[in-house]
């Protein structure tokens, strides 16, 4: 089980810059996931949501999850690995750069790693914090999915 880490302020975390936060406990993609992802997006190629087709026409036999549901389950782990208790609002502020390295078969897991890169001071008692994620996926060498993340917490 993945331990939080806890910092009391801003500058606590930013202290950490250049070291991994944490890694997350391990998650299973489910088919349910899946087709609620595509419910959610509109995306509803036969590679995600039939697995009839799947286990006839595609490598693997099985359908993958989409390569923005990897993405999209980034917040859920990072909940998972900090809180900062002086933390009044948070807020995404984008991607710079983001890479789907890995396909994710329905049934398989995946996890974060995620390290601290940056940690700018912001107007209004904030402070925009860099993130490298690394979604894991379990049993391969290649990760699921890279992204530097950006966000702005204020306390």
């Amino acid at each position: 089980m993945t331990h939080q880490a806890v910092f009391e302020t801003l500058a606590d975390m930013a202290a950490r810059v250049g070291t991994v936060i944490g890694v997350s406990d391990w998650t299973a993609i489910t088919q349910e996931r899946i087709n609620l992802f595509a419910q959610a997006t509109g995306d509803f190629q036969w590679i995600h949501v039939d697995p009839e087709r799947a286990a006839r026409d595609f490598p693997g036999g099985k359908t993958i999850a989409h390569g923005f549901l990897s993405l999209s389950i980034i917040p859920e782990f990072m909940n998972q690995l900090f809180t900062v208790r002086s933390r009044k609002k948070g807020l995404n502020y984008g991607l710079n750069k983001v890479r789907f390295t890995a396909q994710v078969p329905c049934g398989s897991r995946i996890r974060l790693s995620m390290k601290l890169k940056e940690a700018v001071p912001m107007e209004g008692n904030g402070m925009r914090f860099t993130y490298d994620h690394t979604v894991e996926l379990e049993g391969s060498e290649r990760p699921a999915c890279v992204a530097e993340m950006i966000a702005i917490i204020y306390e």
